[in-house]
């Protein structure tokens, strides 16, 4: 029996501050239309997909930061998306920031099944950026001010036939986001981001180099854990703040299969077979045969660098 998902990385051109959830959610509506032309089994939409990139402001109103926050999911913006994937059997996974009923706030991501049902959700575990107003950077990325790092883990779930993992822009960047899903036997990793042109703190680091770093860790992560790896942006320029694109499938080779050509909405679709994943975990990669855990503790035992002593 096969087991390949037609996937697709639905990436969003921008969202304005004054666009509304509704005007956003016929946006994302069309693309599952798209994709439903196309055969689709699953579409993955990026991070904060109902919102513009807030965290690029400094707020001091609470009741204007929590604006950008989703109470419940679905709730009446987004009924309409939950509605139209579960009408035409196409699973969807998308990120929100999520205001908990106890009052916690986190960058979220979640994955819905064929029906309409959520069957995961994920919390953004490595905060990028900064909690304060910072005058020496070119422009503010305060997710350390708006959102409490993830409290659920790098989870996996069986679903569609396979195992599906999810993570968020940053947390690409570490190579524990994808050992960890690797060592639950990830098949396919969804991943939503919104990732600034221009470093705020390194201006003469443009969109090539930050697109070399985001194909890297996208493609080292995937070959290392013989993992697909959907990637979506939102991109194009929001309120004057540029995000780059570069939405694209990885397979379990490391090799790109399908990427964006544009800076807008567009469906990049590829043929995901699970069982590709298997060569990979079966050789190089066979955890279990390979791995030396007793040489790893650094990792678990300590954040910041210790330095060897000096000679």
């Amino acid at each position: 029996m096969s087991r390949s998902l037609r996937v697709a990385a639905a990436q969003s051109g921008p969202i304005q501050r004054a666009d509304s959830r509704q005007a956003v959610v016929r946006r994302m509506v069309d693309l599952l239309d798209q994709a439903k032309a196309q055969r689709c089994d699953l579409v993955v939409f990026t991070e904060l997909a109902l919102t513009t990139f807030f965290p690029r402001w400094y707020l001091t109103d609470q009741a204007e930061v929590d604006s950008w926050f989703e109470r419940e999911m679905p709730n009446a913006a987004t009924r309409p998306l939950f509605e139209r994937a579960a009408q035409h059997r196409i699973a969807i996974s998308f990120g929100y920031a999520e205001l908990t009923p106890d009052g916690h706030r986190y960058n979220t991501s979640i994955l819905v099944d064929r029906d309409g049902t959520i069957v995961g959700k994920y919390r953004k575990v490595h905060l990028p950026g900064h909690s304060e107003f910072d005058p020496q950077r070119s422009f503010q990325h305060l997710e350390k001010r708006y959102f409490e790092p993830g409290d659920l883990g790098f989870n996996v779930w069986r679903s569609m036939g396979g195992i599906l993992g999810m993570c968020i822009c940053n947390d690409r960047r570490w190579p524990e986001t994808y050992r960890v899903m690797g060592l639950q036997g990830v098949e396919l990793i969804m991943l939503g981001y919104n990732t600034p042109s221009v470093n705020s703190q390194k201006p003469s680091e443009g969109p090539e180099q930050r697109m070399f770093q985001h194909r890297l860790s996208l493609q080292a992560g995937a070959y290392q854990n013989s993992s697909w790896v959907v990637a979506t942006a939102k991109c194009g320029v929001e309120d004057g703040h540029p995000l780059f694109g570069g939405s694209m499938i990885v397979n379990p080779d490391g090799e790109v299969v399908a990427q964006a050509n544009t800076e807008d909405d567009e469906l990049v679709v590829a043929d995901c077979d699970l069982d590709a994943t298997k060569f990979g975990k079966e050789t190089v990669f066979d955890f279990k045969r390979h791995r030396r855990i007793e040489h790893y503790g650094r990792i678990t035992s300590q954040t910041g660098a210790i330095l060897p002593p000096e000679s």
